[in-house]
């Protein structure tokens, strides 16, 4: 290669890098997470402080150091403690019901037992059932927490479950007048003995126990108790 091809090849190098030089250079790390993904992150970290120290001691400072995140990050997108807690049970409603999956070639009782996600074992039933008791100890201190609870989780959940259930019944798979209220009985029926079972003593002698309960609960859901006629 000749000499003046050479100088004609640096420059044309040292133009190129001059032009990269000069393109704005983004700040920070990449973003990994979306804001949604780093916010349900953020409160399912959330959750095990409130649950390990109590509404009242958890601060934000505790949830940042948990976290690994900056302040600017956590109240940006949870301005306080109060809107955190919301997220975690938002978070949390998705563990009580699986709404968000397609049962159409199931059953109707084995959509059902999908959807109250009964095969779970005990260990995931204590803590799906341990932030609801938390929320009733708690909130004889902070009624808020009541409120969040039902306005965000229980309230949800049933408007959730009823339009399953309308979807449903307008499919001929059910037969009910009142899809927000067989949603509600349903889940009184499924939760409500579970709920306010004294803290401290087990929930049932064994997995299996539990299971053939909330069973015979579906069943009795969707067959009535009522005897059939032959015909």
């Amino acid at each position: 290669m000749s000499i003046r091809n050479q100088r004609s090849e640096g420059v044309e190098q040292r133009g190129d890098d001059v032009a990269k030089a000069a393109q704005p250079r983004g700040r920070g790390r990449p973003k990994l997470m979306s804001d949604a993904e780093q916010a349900s992150s953020i409160a399912r970290r959330a959750r095990d402080l409130f649950l390990e120290k109590g509404y009242a001691r958890t601060t934000m400072e505790d949830v940042v150091a948990r976290c690994r995140i900056s302040k600017s990050t956590l109240y940006r997108l949870f301005p306080n403690k109060t809107e955190l807690f919301g997220a975690v049970i938002d978070d949390h409603r998705q563990e009580m019901l699986a709404l968000a999956g397609n049962y159409d070639d199931l059953p109707v009782d084995e959509a059902l037992a999908r959807i109250f996600r009964i095969e779970i074992d005990d260990e995931a039933n204590h803590e799906r059932m341990a932030l609801i008791r938390f929320v009733v100890v708690e909130a004889r201190e902070f009624p808020e927490l009541r409120d969040l609870l039902h306005e965000r989780g229980a309230d949800r959940s049933r408007q959730e479950l009823a339009g399953w259930l309308e979807a449903e019944k307008a499919k001929g798979r059910i037969a009910i007048p009142d899809s927000d209220h067989a949603a509600k009985a349903l889940m009184d029926l499924m939760f409500g003995a579970l709920v306010m079972k004294p803290p401290g003593n087990p929930e049932w002698p064994d997995r299996q126990q539990r299971i053939r309960y909330l069973r015979n609960c579906i069943d009795m859901f969707t067959q009535g108790i009522l005897p059939r006629r032959s015909a």
